[in-house]
């Protein structure tokens, strides 16, 4: 009966920032959420509305994650488990859905398809097509992620904690990151080729920066300052180059 509500929650899901405020950051949004699924247990008025009281406490995650706590606290809520074992549940997960939202959607997905839509601009198309692939990229990314999450909490119950550090997302994040990192590179390359010698050039200094990354990726964590050294003397030159 719990998957009777999971496309509505699923919908709901999208509007839990819509009462972000100060008190209970998301508490609102996830019971509001929570709903369609607290609707078919079977509850009075009176135990619904306990239960959501219960759940407008302060709670915070990443809104692209936030399914993973709603589906497991669902299952929770589903199997009559105490108030207070729902309530340590919750305060022991947001911390790492909040860190590992931000690390897999900020710090690597956003980037990357950005960097992915201004790399086609540069390769000439219109600036429509660019912003759109960026668009269908980056929500086609998003809202997987959100199912994905939801089905995941819905899936494992309180043990959801569990599956997520054998599915080890931060190497996922970083493989992310390593590719965004790629497509800077050839990004970086072309532009500076562009500046120095003309457009034409653009594609020398695409596989430079290709050369480039995959150096760094090799060596970098290695010998950091080198690198670090290594890059500045190059941008310096170019730049000299630039003023002749």
């Amino acid at each position: 009966m719990i998957l009777g509500g999971q496309l509505s929650a699923f919908l709901r899901s999208f509007a839990v920032q819509g009462s972000w405020n100060y008190r209970s950051l998301l508490g609102s949004g996830f019971a509001f959420s929570l709903i369609p699924f607290l609707r078919r247990h079977d509850l009075s008025s009176d135990e619904l509305e306990a239960t959501l009281r219960r759940h407008l406490e302060p709670f915070n995650s990443h809104p692209y994650l936030v399914g993973v706590a709603l589906g497991a606290v669902a299952r929770m809520e589903e199997r009559r488990e105490a108030p207070e074992v729902i309530r340590k549940f919750k305060e022991a997960i947001r911390g790492s859905l909040g860190s590992l939202g931000d690390s897999l959607v900020w710090g690597a997905w956003r980037p990357t398809t950005l960097l992915l839509g201004l790399l086609i601009a540069w390769a000439g198309a219109p600036p429509w097509i660019s912003v759109t692939v960026f668009l269908i990229a980056y929500n086609a990314g998003h809202v997987a992620l959100r199912y994905w999450s939801l089905h995941l909490g819905l899936a494992e119950g309180r043990e959801v904690g569990r599956s997520l550090g054998e599915m080890n997302l931060s190497h996922v994040a970083g493989r992310i990151r390593s590719g965004g990192t790629l497509l800077l590179g050839i990004l970086s390359g072309a532009l500076f080729g562009s500046y120095l010698m003309g457009a034409s050039a653009g594609w020398l200094w695409g596989t430079v920066g290709i050369a480039g990354f995959g150096l760094g990726h090799r060596f970098g964590a290695r010998a950091p300052r080198l690198s670090g050294l290594t890059l500045v003397g190059v941008i310096t030159l170019l730049m000299a180059l630039g003023n002749l």
